[in-house]
């Protein structure tokens, strides 16, 4: 995967704003797998610096589904807090534990004592028909009707009954892969998600892009071996550090097929960092 861009420095100032790759000629192919700098942000920075664009050579790209297509955060809240009220757990801490990661583990984590398959039942049981408000996030429909549908897949932390209703809801196409909770064996942060999401689609997972917004995601990301991009849409910027870019949302993200079928070209404006 190979990152085009180029690099500039704030006036006055000897920081680099951003450094992708420097090269910016098109090159035959798919460049040897490579990760770029992380893009972060510089509180130093002075705002009136326009953020560099960038261009990420690929073959696939992987989905985060709550946070990244689908705005459910409601929705999850309302379902965690429910649960955490009957089995005697803080509403809030139940909250933090779940957002990125799978139910299964996070009833290891405040209740080892339950059966989680019990547990499961409980939470799904409000997950699945308290739906309303979910909504497709900015960007999301426009981008993956601009991509062929075998180069990106949908890796959530939702089983799949509840991440097909949540999709639905959304308005979401619904993604001809998709790898959910019940797939692997460990969950975000974990990479087994991600390394099954580019298994799915049949590409090195250094060869796939990554958009997640959560603390958990990331990680799992980086752990695989992908480029990951980071919307700043429901987490701290602070937790997000590890991704490579961070981006508002998935409006901007452009794709546009690279000759003889090798991949294509992802281009945005990360924020400036």
């Amino acid at each position: 995967m190979r990152p085009e861009g180029s690099s500039g420095k704030a006036p006055g100032r000897g920081k680099d704003l951003l450094r992708a790759d420097a090269s910016v000629a098109p090159t035959a192919g798919l460049a040897p797998s490579g990760l770029p700098k992380p893009a972060r942000y510089n509180r130093d920075m002075a705002s009136s610096v326009a953020p560099t664009p960038v261009q990420i050579r690929c073959q696939g790209v992987l989905f985060d589904m709550d946070g990244i297509l689908i705005s459910s955060l409601e929705s999850v809240e309302r379902a965690w807090r429910r649960w955490a009220i009957l089995r005697g757990v803080d509403p809030d801490d139940a909250c933090q534990a779940a957002h990125g990661c799978r139910a299964f583990d996070t009833f290891a984590r405040l209740r080892p004592d339950l059966d989680p398959r019990e547990e499961i039942e409980i939470l799904e049981a409000s997950e699945l028909t308290d739906h309303a408000d979910v909504h497709a996030l900015p960007g999301a429909i426009e981008l993956l009707g601009s991509l062929p549908i075998h180069r990106w897949a949908v890796v959530t932390s939702a089983s799949e009954r509840v991440a097909r209703v949540r999709l639905a809801a959304g308005r979401i196409p619904a993604p001809s892969h998709m790898v959910v909770a019940e797939m692997v064996a460990q969950g975000k942060p974990h990479p087994d998600p991600y390394l099954a999401g580019a298994a799915l689609l049949g590409f090195p997972p250094q060869e796939c892009v990554v958009f997640e917004d959560s603390a958990s995601g990331v990680r799992a990301g980086r752990a695989a071996g992908c480029t990951v991009v980071a919307t700043t849409f429901s987490h701290p910027i602070d937790s997000l550090g590890p991704a490579h870019y961070l981006v508002t949302d998935l409006t901007g993200v452009a794709v546009s097929p690279l000759p003889g079928g090798q991949g294509i070209t992802l281009t945005f404006a990360p924020l400036p960092g």
